[in-house]
This record gives C-alpha cells, structure tokens and sequence, in this order.
C-alpha cells in the first residue's frame, strides 16, 4: 500500500534527487573538516600539535566517509544509467581519490608506530598530501559535472583523464581545498585549547581570506563561462535566494569570530556548504551529467533512473534507514564532545 501510494502521489525521482543531495551535503560537511584538517597538518609546530590535529577527527573520520559510499549505492540503484556513465567518465580520478583516503588512513594508524622523527615526518607528509588530493580530486569532479562532459548518443564519455583537468575544473578543485582548509581551521578551533587555539583564530583569518579569493574566482568564471547555471534561477527568480543565502553565510564567519563566537562561525561554514551544494542542485536539475557534445544525450532524473516501482521501494527503505544513521552519527559526535584530550591510547 505504501509503495503503491508513493508511485502515484510522489514524483519519485525528483525526491531522489534531493536525497543524494542531502547525502553529498552530509559527506562535504563532516568528511570536509576532516580533509581540512589533513589540509593544515604540516602548519603546526611540533609533533605534541600534530598529535592532537589527528585526535581531533580519530573517534569520527572513518564514520563521515560513509556518506560519500551511501551516495554512490543510492546513485547506483536509483539512477544505475548515470551511475554507470558516471564511473566510467571519471574512474582514472576516482582510483586516485580512493588511493587518497587509504593513505589517509594508513598516515593516521602507522604515523606513532616507531618512534623517529624522519618516520613520522614522512606519515605527516603523506597525510597532507592525500587530504589535499582528495579534497582537490572532489572539486574537479563537481567542476567538470557543472561544466559538462562529452557524452555521446550511446551514453558513452568520449574524452580524456587530463581533458578533466581543464581550468575551470581545477579552479573549483582549489575553491574546494580552500573551503575544506577553513572548515577544518574552525573545526580546531572548537576542539582546541590554550596557545593552539590562539593560533588557529590567524589560521581561520588567512584560510577565509584566501578562500574568498578563490570563490571571487570561480563565480565570476561560472558566470561568464557557463551560462546555463543561471538558466533554472532565470525561470524562478525565487531560487536567487540561494546564492543570497550564501554571500551570508560567507559573511557570517568573520562576524562570529570578531564576536568571540566560533560555534557560530563553524554552523556558518556548515551553511556555506550547503548553499554551494545548493547551487549545484540548481544549476544541474533536472540533470544530472550534462553533455557538452549535444544537450539532448544529458541524463537526467527521469532517462538515467530505475523503476518507479524501485524508486518507491528503496525510499521506504531511505526513510527507515536515514534516521538510524543520523542518529548514530549525532550519537557519536555527543559522545567525543569537548576539547581534545590526549591519552595513553592517542594517535
């Protein structure tokens, strides 16, 4: 009763399409401070600062990727045409982003195993590097979706790995790095104490300065260079409220923290995530890979997805599921609250 009344009343896959936006929003929110964090992990001073850097995402990393594994398994079963196109176009990239977060997890595990510096030095090393190519990696990803792809009648990519290495691409791959890098210097802000937490408000100052640089950048070139972002705001004016929304956002953080409020300024960054994912969505639907060969072989919500029957089964199964995992989620976050503390167990 329930499925049959889904598929009747329910344009199902407009609601998915929401829901994998709320998964991406997620895994950019959480797993975003966390490669922030790698981000900034060779800015600190000593090996003590460093050590409490990884303390600060230990309880929590692993959990937050599980978003970006449940928006590839959603996008599978409701969408398996652009799933399909989707990992095929970008499989080079998605090795290497993969590649990234095992090093990641490996840095954080095997860093404290032997006690020399050039060993440790050489985990720390290994651990910026992939933070900041997997951050990078996930921004051109985003960039080329919104740019377009050549796809062809057969539903085929028919291009190159360096070919997504284009400008723009790369230009939203730093505005990424950039975002994580601030989100991740507020994140440390909050867990932090003493004479590091003093030094984190001159890293959130220069990680927002510099990230307001690249957002200055990549919208001007988005404007200029693909103008049929604006095309679903130019039929529904309402949808401008969008990047509004996210202008004051992005002017929210340096008033939280002028105002001794970094809670504030981190909810802030939260915002600005999802505003920009936001415009994502705006921009694509009711695409969801753009063909820059010819419009017409886009895959969009309606030609790339399963059944409705499929939709309406695996949103049942979305509602039972989702609460669970928010649940486990804010259940862990409570739980590992407060300041960093180290211990005998600590990385």
């Amino acid at each position: 009763m329930i499925i049959n009344a889904l598929m009747q009343y329910v344009d199902l896959n407009i609601l998915w399409f929401i829901l994998l936006g709320v998964l991406l929003i997620g895994y950019a929110i959480l797993d975003g401070f966390d490669l922030g964090v790698g981000i900034l992990h060779l800015a600190a001073r000593k090996d003590e600062e460093r050590r409490v850097f990884l303390n600060s995402i230990g309880p929590i990393w692993d959990g937050n990727e599980v978003w970006l594994v449940t928006f590839g398994g959603a996008l599978f079963a409701a969408f398996p045409e652009c799933y399909a196109t989707t990992f095929s176009t970008f499989y080079l990239a998605f090795m290497f982003l993969l590649y990234a977060l095992i090093f990641r997890a490996v840095s954080m595990e095997f860093r404290s195993k032997i006690d020399s510096n050039a060993w440790r030095g050489i985990w720390d090393i290994a651990f910026c590097a992939s933070s900041t190519v997997a951050a990078l990696l996930y921004g051109v990803a985003v960039g080329n979706v919104v740019l377009g792809l050549p796809i062809g009648a057969d539903r085929e990519f028919h291009g190159t790995f360096f070919g997504l290495l284009n400008p723009y691409a790369l230009v939203i791959g730093l505005l990424v790095v950039s975002l994580f890098a601030l989100h991740g210097a507020l994140y440390l802000h909050l867990k932090t104490s003493g004479e590091l937490q003093a030094r984190m408000r001159g890293w959130i100052w220069r990680t927002y300065y510099v990230f307001v640089a690249f957002y200055a950048a990549a919208t001007f070139y988005t404007l200029m260079a693909i103008p049929h972002v604006k095309a679903n705001m130019q039929e529904n004016p309402l949808l401008y409220i969008v990047p509004v929304v996210n202008i004051l956002a992005i002017l929210c953080i340096p008033l939280a923290i002028n105002k001794g409020k970094p809670f504030f300024a981190f909810l802030s960054s939260c915002a600005v995530i999802i505003a920009l994912n936001l415009l994502l969505g705006v921009a694509l639907y009711p695409n969801l890979l753009l063909s820059s060969t010819d419009p017409a072989y886009s895959l969009d919500i309606y030609n790339a997805a399963s059944s409705p029957k499929t939709l309406a089964i695996m949103a049942v199964i979305a509602a039972i599921g989702m609460p669970v995992v928010i649940a486990y989620t804010s259940m862990v976050y409570w739980i590992f609250r407060g300041k960093v503390k180290m211990g005998k167990f600590s990385y």
